[in-house]
């Protein structure tokens, strides 16, 4: 390779309707991926987002108004998601800042031991951009999760979706075999790297609350909405071929007291209907790759 291989480079354009049709075993139809999302956010850094402006438009530091926004999703939010998801019998894919594991330990623990997929989020919370040597984070991160959980991650997800076109590289380079940051297709797909081959799942930014929530600013209850749209548009689809509904959710703010019974009445909604899965990545990898030998081995 003689330089950096642009998106196009690394997966040609393909028509969803020219593909050949995916099957899901027993008659389902439609998968939820669930993505939580975990970070840390190191108060001698900007923050990664902000609920309340700095006085005069003026960012100062340390942000404590903001970072304490985020971190009352790790003290209190985090745990609504776990109930949640205990109750209804689902382990959701953890999108998870390596630093979650060191920060963290006890929340961290929470998902290990009940059996939540971990999928590497950078160290910690900030664009891959300005990582001096994103190799070498992104080796880091990985081993740190490794070490933690017993388990090599097989997925990965930029922090806010961030890659330079180097990154696929260096993630097949460090044992990734599946990316969330391509948002262009309903169904997985494979991407070329020097390292090897990469799958994309379809991860959202569409139902995702930090756009939806913080930046349109929507009321509470239209994430619950808006999803639901989604799923029944999807879910009629799935009658030809199966379509995947991903939800992004973070606990600063899907955690929210006022938010909460929205994301439950949700997968109430979900769970009305006939063929529908509950799935984590690797779990949708593994069936990807056994419908189409395409992929990387997970």
């Amino acid at each position: 390779m003689t330089g950096p291989m642009l998106p196009r480079e690394r997966s040609a354009y393909s028509a969803i309707v020219d593909r050949p049709k995916l099957q899901l075993p027993g008659g389902a139809k439609t998968i939820i991926w669930t993505i939580v999302n975990l970070e840390v956010w190191d108060i001698a850094k900007p923050m990664a987002r902000q609920v309340i402006p700095a006085p005069t438009g003026a960012v100062l530091l340390p942000d404590v108004a903001n970072w304490g926004w985020h971190e009352y999703g790790m003290r209190v939010g985090v745990w609504r998601f776990f109930d949640l998801y205990k109750k209804l019998g689902i382990a959701p894919t953890l999108s998870i800042n390596a630093r979650v594991c060191e920060d963290y330990p006890r929340v961290a623990q929470q998902a290990k031991d009940a059996g939540w997929e971990f999928m590497g989020h950078a160290y910690e919370q900030g664009p891959i951009h300005k990582e001096p040597d994103q190799r070498a984070m992104i080796k880091h991160s990985m081993d740190v999760i490794e070490n933690f959980t017993g388990k090599r991650p097989v997925g990965w997800l930029g922090p806010g979706l961030t890659q330079t076109l180097d990154t696929p590289e260096y993630l097949a380079e460090a044992g990734v075999k599946y990316i969330g940051d391509w948002v262009y297709d309903d169904e997985p797909t494979v991407i070329d790297t020097a390292n090897g081959p990469l799958t994309t799942l379809p991860y959202t930014v569409e139902l995702n609350d930090i756009p939806m929530m913080m930046v349109q600013h929507h009321e509470s209850d239209h994430f619950m909405k808006r999803a639901m749209d989604q799923f029944d548009r999807l879910y009629q689809e799935s009658e030809d071929r199966p379509k995947i509904v991903s939800l992004a959710i973070h606990p600063y703010i899907s955690g929210q007291p006022f938010r909460i019974k929205y994301l439950e009445q949700l997968y109430d909604y979900f769970n009305r209907h006939e063929g529908v899965v509950h799935w984590n990545g690797e779990q949708i990898l593994d069936w990807y790759n056994g419908q189409t030998g395409k992929g990387p081995t997970s």
